[in-house]
Parts: C-alpha cells; structure tokens; sequence
C-alpha cells in the first residue's frame, strides 16, 4: 500500500515544500508555510492520510490524521 501521509518540510532555499511520505522529490514548492499547508491539508483529506507539519529544524511541529478508520466511525 502506498504511504498516503503529507509531509510540509523545509528546503535548503528557505521555501516549503510538500512531499509525500517515502517520497525523495517534492510534489510541489511554495514561499511560505501557510500555503503549503494548505495545499498539503486538501491532499491528505482527499486520500485519507496524515499530515505532517515540520519545523525548519525539521522536527515535527503538527500532526493531523485525515484517515477514515473503521472505529472512528459513529453507530447509528
């Protein structure tokens, strides 16, 4: 199965960039943090992963889980 986490990471030219979790390139690059998030937070809910939030130290700052696992689900 393919690993459907979000990473926003910082990058040697002081940009943000969005990788995919095991991924080596970026899927995209933007200027801010912000934006990247933004982006990343519409992919991980549209697959259903992780998104990870790192700090320029690279560090974990944030984490948000947008999975849909079976026990979270509510009975009617």
């Amino acid at each position: 199965m393919k690993d459907q986490s979000q990473h926003i990471v910082p990058d040697q030219h002081g940009k943000w960039s969005v990788r995919r979790g095991g991924a080596e390139r970026a899927a995209k690059v933007f200027s801010t943090q912000h934006d990247a998030v933004t982006y990343a937070k519409d992919i991980a809910k549209k697959q259903g992963g992780e998104l990870y939030v790192h700090r320029i130290d690279g560090t974990i700052k944030n984490k948000d889980s947008y999975a849909n696992h079976p026990h979270h689900k509510h009975k009617p």
